[in-house]
């Protein structure tokens, strides 16, 4: 049993409310919380993702972003209160593909591509939860043993009907777009992990809704009791947009504490509300005075210094984030990066040597292949090593701040 005190209440009504978009069956679960059930409390992981750069060097693997660490910290705060944290690796599922959110067919991965993208994800799992505490499984465990037979008893589970009503099914049915078979599979292979952990709570983002809903239908199916659903916020990308690696507007847990900061400082000024109360630990009263600050007129920068420390903060230790953040301001904050320095406008297809060439900063492609490997070019904060690196991760919207050896501060804009 997990004790119920004064203290953990307070806790329990912080867990079901803050960054929390929908609970279903809030009652039943803020009863069992206070009750002092140890609950099982489920999370899927499916690593899709392939090699990602991170500061510019390859690293195998998918990464998680800060937007999707914040249903990992929601899983720390059940952890701290003494449940259960139910990990699921999403070895099987990964390679039939998630369909969520997506408007398009996902392509079908095969064992070993899904194997190389699971390499350093429970590191940074580990940078959240306490692993040796958490009850970790691959779901081909059991998915890859069920028979034709066993798979079919799933399906008749869920309708075709039920299937057309996710929004991104139905756009795709209507404009005439194959849908695989195999795609409606994917919600009812996740709802058969919930019965193989027998989970009380399954937690996800708002885009997982549909497949959630799934395992409550599914533990009904194999006589168990349905599970309850936490979904939490989301959290916008830098510039916006959802947060997707493939778009380059996301912060990574694994980025370097000067990497952070710098994304963080240019990211767009009306997210930092959100980015305070979805993606640190600080009281709401506090969040609330920052708030009151933008609107009294603060200056913006002054509010992501701070902001960005705490998120900073999370991930490398106080005394990184305060590192970082001088050294922010020492490179960029006082070159005044506001309005005085030029401009370059540039392709999205054409790579670093070509930028450093623009930029008069070399004079030839060797010496601008040489400062890039020296680590000269740095845009927002990352250093960037390989001269043939393009910028298509790069939003056409967004004007980064760039510096070549310790004179040359400039702007770019990418050009769509």
């Amino acid at each position: 049993m997990v004790k119920s005190n004064p203290s953990s209440k307070e806790k329990i009504q912080h867990l079901l409310s803050r960054n929390v978009e929908e609970v279903i069956e809030r009652k039943h679960l803020e009863a069992a919380l206070l009750s002092g059930k140890k609950l099982r409390v489920k999370l899927g992981i499916d690593p899709t993702g392939g090699n990602v750069h991170v500061g510019r060097e390859v690293i195998p693997g998918g990464n998680i972003h800060i937007g999707r660490a914040v249903t990992l910290w929601k899983l720390k705060e059940f952890q701290e209160l003494g449940h259960k944290i139910v990990l699921i690796i999403g070895d099987f599922t990964a390679q039939i593909g998630d369909p969520s959110d997506k408007l398009a067919k996902r392509p079908f991965l095969t064992a070993a591509q899904v194997r190389k993208n699971l390499e350093g994800y429970l590191p940074q799992i580990g940078k959240i939860l306490d692993l040796k505490k958490v009850e970790v499984h691959y779901n081909s465990e059991w998915l890859s043993k069920l028979n034709f037979r066993e798979t079919a008893e799933l399906a008749e589970t869920f309708s075709v009907n039920q299937m057309l009503r996710r929004h991104n099914f139905r756009e795709r049915w209507d404009k005439g777009e194959k849908i695989s078979v195999r795609e409606f599979l994917y919600p009812v292979m996740q709802g058969y992990d919930s019965v193989m952990v027998k989970a009380d709570v399954e937690l996800g983002g708002t885009d997982q809704l549909f497949n959630l809903m799934a395992g409550r239908g599914i533990q009904k199916h194999y006589g168990q009791k349905p599970q309850d659903i936490m979904v939490t916020k989301m959290l916008l990308g830098t510039d916006g947009r959802k947060m997707s690696t493939s778009w380059g507007n996301v912060i990574n847990i694994i980025d370097s504490a000067d990497e952070q900061f710098g994304k963080l400082m240019t990211m767009q000024d009306k997210l930092i509300p959100d980015y305070f109360r979805v993606a640190t630990l600080l009281p709401e009263k506090e969040i609330a005075q920052r708030e009151k600050e933008l609107k009294g007129g603060a200056n913006p920068r002054d509010i992501k210094l701070v902001l960005a420390k705490e998120i900073v903060a999370l991930y490398h230790g106080k005394a990184a984030a305060e590192k970082a953040g001088e050294k922010w301001e020492k490179t960029f904050s006082r070159k005044d990066l506001s309005g005085e320095l030029p401009i370059l406008r540039i392709p999205a297809n054409v790579d670093a040597l070509f930028l450093v060439i623009k930029s008069g900063a070399a004079k030839s492609r060797s010496e601008a292949r040489r400062l890039i490997e020296q680590g000269a070019l740095e845009i927002d904060g990352d250093v960037w090593r390989n001269p043939r690196v393009t910028f298509e991760l790069f939003d056409g919207q967004k004007i980064s701040l760039a510096k070549i050896g310790k004179k040359n501060f400039f702007k770019i804009k990418i050009i769509r």
